[in-house]
């Protein structure tokens, strides 16, 4: 009885690991470029939430705090935004809210591009 029992084989072909190996690669290949876009919103979002938290901030006119944005954007080499789009606010506890709202186009190649939308704030932090 045992001689009739067969083990399969089990594994990948060749080219289905070639195949995975190029999607894998071009997965690879989008990320490195979009991470600069999610970083640089990241940025962003720290210098809002940093001014919404300065005690010096708290009493600032709104220039001051597009003045302190600039500064802080130049220091960290932000493109993405400028002062004249964030829109200011006060929160409930005298904190000023800043938000944007920005989209940002990734050429991936040939004619493809990705545009990505986004939302950075300080309010809820």
């Amino acid at each position: 009885m045992s001689g009739n029992l067969h083990s399969k084989q089990a594994g990948i072909t060749f080219s289905g690991f070639i195949v995975g190996l190029f999607v894998l690669v071009i997965l690879v290949l989008f990320g490195f470029k979009l991470i600069p876009a999610y970083m640089e919103n990241a940025k962003i979002q720290n210098i809002f939430e940093t001014i919404s938290h300065d005690p010096q901030m708290q009493k600032a006119s709104p220039y001051e705090i597009t003045l302190s944005y600039d500064r802080r954007a130049s220091v960290d080499g932000i493109t993405g935004i400028q002062s004249k789009d964030i829109e200011l606010d006060v929160g409930q506890d005298g904190r000023p809210i800043l938000s944007a709202s920005y989209s940002v186009k990734v050429k991936l190649g040939g004619n493809v591009s990705l545009v990505m939308d986004f939302n950075p704030t300080s309010a809820g932090k």
